[in-house]
């Protein structure tokens, strides 16, 4: 059985300097375990499956699989997803919006030029013990003490978001993966950290980190954004848009552009497809 498939650089006008993520169209007549078995041998970060819609708002289903599970939503993959079914031709039931359906339920997909934004399912935000934020901070190779705001922040995945103090460049960390490991707590994610941004363009720089699922650096992630979102909207800064930067310290150069719109955050940038062909199965 052979089915289409796409490989697309999210977050980056430029050819591998952006996230991959692997898009299987076609993807209702392959079992969960195929998928995720394909999903574990592309490695990439994410790798997803676009199948037929169940909910009659829905434009399409999206089912979304790291190399070792399967995510509820995730960011970068949402938007090369999108991004691969419109190159496709898809005609979408609402015009000037994009309804992709997942497990964290709709999702409302907007096209403003060759930009997609996604409009972030509500965070869910709680607290964070500081025994567990000392360990992290000792992971990656920060004093606590420049630790100026910390959340676990519930957006399908689950991020522990640190914001960084300005004093400490964040591209010069370290993490050690192994310790960061030990010190993310069951039914977390991984941990995004985030601080002041030395490009003009981009407010802030973002890092995130996933080894259990692994990533042990997602090169641009796009829920880990959404989770800096959160936290930025809390600070209540008089910003309605901004940028961050992400991915310089593996070799990447990606930009994600958010902006707060009608009491939702919205996630978005550009995309470039880097290969198309056949995928035997």
């Amino acid at each position: 059985m052979k089915v289409d498939f796409q490989q697309v650089d999210v977050f980056t006008t430029k050819p591998f300097k952006g996230n991959p993520v692997a898009v299987i169209h076609n993807g209702d007549g392959l079992s969960t375990e195929i998928m995720q078995a394909i999903a574990n041998w592309t490695n990439l970060s994410e790798t997803t499956f676009v199948c037929k819609a169940d909910h009659p708002l829905a434009d399409y289903k999206l089912r979304i699989f790291t190399p070792y599970s399967e995510l509820p939503f995730a960011g970068h993959p949402t938007i090369g997803s999108v991004a691969a079914v419109m190159e496709r031709g898809l005609k979408p039931k609402q015009e000037g919006r994009i309804i992709q359906e997942c497990q964290r339920g709709l999702v409302t997909i907007i096209q403003e030029d060759d930009r997609f934004f996604f409009e972030l399912p509500e965070p869910k935000v709680e607290h964070v013990d500081e025994e567990i934020v000392e360990h992290i901070a000792e992971a990656i190779g920060v004093s606590n003490e420049y630790i100026e705001d910390r959340l676990i922040i519930d957006v399908g995945p689950v991020w522990l978001t640190l914001k960084i103090n300005r004093d400490v460049n964040i591209k010069r960390l370290r993490p050690v993966m192994n310790q960061l490991m030990k010190a993310i707590p069951s039914g977390i994610t991984g941990v995004t950290i985030f601080g002041d941004s030395c490009n003009v363009d981009s407010l802030f720089e973002v890092r995130s980190f996933a080894p259990g699922e692994g990533v042990p650096e997602d090169p641009v992630c796009g829920s880990g954004n959404g989770a800096v979102a959160t936290i930025v909207r809390k600070m209540a800064l008089p910003v309605k848009e901004f940028s961050t930067s992400q991915g310089s310290c593996v070799g990447r150069d990606g930009k994600v552009d958010i902006r707060y719109r009608d009491g939702h955050i919205l996630i978005g940038g550009r995309t470039v497809t880097c290969i198309e062909g056949k995928l035997t199965v």
